[in-house]
């Protein structure tokens, strides 16, 4: 071998070992380290929120309930999925629900019995108690009938039971990636045993209504309007002539703001935390304007009833 070929020889051999594994056509790289798999999480079955929210009035479907002192309303939502695919019926899960409202005045506490300040829970007015199952098809739409129970631990009103059908339409694909959506909706309620409106009997209530939202920067914001009507006396005016109570068909109608702020220092393993305030301004009719004034029995509102009424809000929710 040449002094040349030496020289070739080693210069080919320095490259070689520089070079790393599998340089060269028709090699094989060194085997990398394995990577064990990241186990995807699985979506809980479960899911729910818990909250608070203290408002100046309490109002329900156009019936003012209360409008002096401190009115506190805890509530907890529990839903699980029994069944999600891809045919034409999309879900179907079971709903649960408990709300309360406590009243500091405990203006109508005593009122069914005529012995306010007996009972042991004076500040308990209100516990309510939901049951439902809500059916996902073609894939925006969902329909959900609730069993209903209203109890008052402080004997304000008689244990009300009733069926609610919902029907919601999801509207957010419409409106592309900006966020923005209506959440349009309608539901019924058949009053079953005594009463949820200001009528003499079991009756009848429809709700229509839409709750456009939008996200603006870290908050978001909600616009609700709704409206109440209904029918075989779910509603009932007072009547001063004859001193009847008058069937009525218009119950109010509603439309405020709600703003909606994430606290995002929170961490996610503890849940989603909101933090809500809000306004909304009710116009009622014959059938609700009256009720709960001193003419119908009442102790909650003054003189004849005020047609207008304004409700201020502010709480706070916890998904999960």
């Amino acid at each position: 071998m040449t002094n040349h070929s030496i020289a070739k020889l080693c210069a080919l051999t320095a490259v070689s070992l520089a070079l790393p594994a599998g340089s060269f056509a028709g090699t094989t790289a060194a085997p990398s380290k394995e990577v064990a798999p990241v186990e995807k999480i699985k979506e809980s079955c479960i899911t729910g929120d818990i909250g608070i929210n203290v408002v100046s009035q309490y109002i329900s479907r156009g019936v003012v309930l209360e409008n002096q002192g401190a009115i506190l309303q805890p509530f907890t939502d529990l839903y699980f999925k029994l069944y999600e695919g891809d045919g034409f019926l999309n879900k179907v899960q079971l709903n649960f629900g408990l709300w309360s409202s406590f009243h500091d005045k405990k203006t109508d506490a005593g009122a069914l019995t005529g012995t306010p300040g007996v009972s042991s829970t004076d500040y308990w007015y209100e516990f309510d108690m939901t049951a439902g199952i809500s059916f996902t098809f073609a894939k925006n739409f969902t329909f959900t009938p609730s069993y209903f129970t209203f109890l008052s631990p402080n004997d304000g009103f008689s244990t009300f039971k009733g069926l609610n059908l919902k029907f919601a339409y999801d509207d957010t694909s419409l409106w592309g990636e900006s966020g923005f959506k209506l959440n349009p909706y309608v539901q019924v309620l058949f009053e079953l045993e005594n009463k949820a409106g200001s009528g003499l009997d079991e009756g009848i209530y429809y709700e229509v209504g839409i709750a456009p939202s939008m996200p603006v920067g870290p908050v978001t914001l909600t616009f609700p309007v709704t409206a109440g009507f209904g029918s075989h006396e779910f509603y009932g005016s007072f009547n001063e002539e004859e001193g009847t109570i008058d069937d009525e068909w218009f119950g109010f109608v509603s439309a405020g703001v709600n703003v909606g702020y994430g606290l995002k220092f929170i961490p996610e393993c503890y849940g989603t935390w909101t933090a809500t305030a809000g306004y909304t301004y009710y116009f009622l009719g014959e059938g609700t304007s009256d009720f709960n004034t001193a003419q119908r029995g009442g102790a909650v509102r003054g003189g004849d009833g005020d047609e207008h009424e304004h409700v201020f809000s502010t709480g706070l929710t916890v998904a999960f």
